[in-house]
């Protein structure tokens, strides 16, 4: 392993384990057993270091949603990537926050970016929603727009739940939220 993926390596840890603020160059510095100044050769400042992160993260998500053995029709693929997601949400909360809810430079905005492709795991989305107002399973609609309002709902309960908002535990919570990714689905259906 490279200085560089070593140094990323132990910022993705830092920021799994204590979020965004508990990643430091003197916290990644010391896991890497490095001088914090050799950082600076790798990357310009924390910034770059998290968008790194971030990136990195992005396409290890989607390789592994793309890897996963989807059904054809579009409910079904809707419904097992909903699942995907609340299941990272709960299993690594802290990065799910950075990559998804907490303000970022780097971060990807509705509508030009998403309209433009630029949002590896919103694209799967589109697809989907699209694909099903192509299999005749949906009405035809902005998909951009309808991807926003099913992704949205899926972050807002999300934010709700970890800022201790939805008082129930994970296992409830995540049958929650397929619950009501459910009567998005069907609110999509002809």
């Amino acid at each position: 392993m490279s200085t560089k993926e070593r140094i990323t390596a132990a910022a993705t840890y830092l920021l799994t384990e204590h979020g965004a603020a508990g990643v430091t160059m003197r916290k990644v510095a010391a896991a890497v057993g490095i001088t914090p100044m050799a950082i600076y050769q790798y990357f310009p400042d924390r910034e770059a270091l998290l968008n790194s992160v971030a990136d990195a993260a992005f396409a290890e998500l989607v390789r592994r949603w793309e890897s996963a053995d989807r059904p054809v029709p579009a409910d079904e693929r809707l419904r097992e990537m909903l699942v995907d997601h609340v299941d990272f949400a709960l299993e690594q909360p802290r990065l799910y926050d950075y990559l998804f809810t907490e303000r970022r430079d780097q971060a990807r905005q509705f509508p030009e970016d998403f309209r433009a492709r630029r949002s590896p795991t919103f694209n799967l989305v589109a697809d989907a929603v699209g694909a099903g107002v192509e299999q005749e399973l949906f009405r035809e609609q902005d998909v951009w727009e309808t991807s926003l309002m099913f992704a949205a709902l899926l972050h807002g309960l999300i934010q709700l739940h970890h800022g201790a908002r939805i008082g129930m535990p994970d296992n409830a919570f995540r049958t929650l939220c397929l619950r009501l990714g459910e009567r998005m689905i069907d609110e999509l259906r002809k």
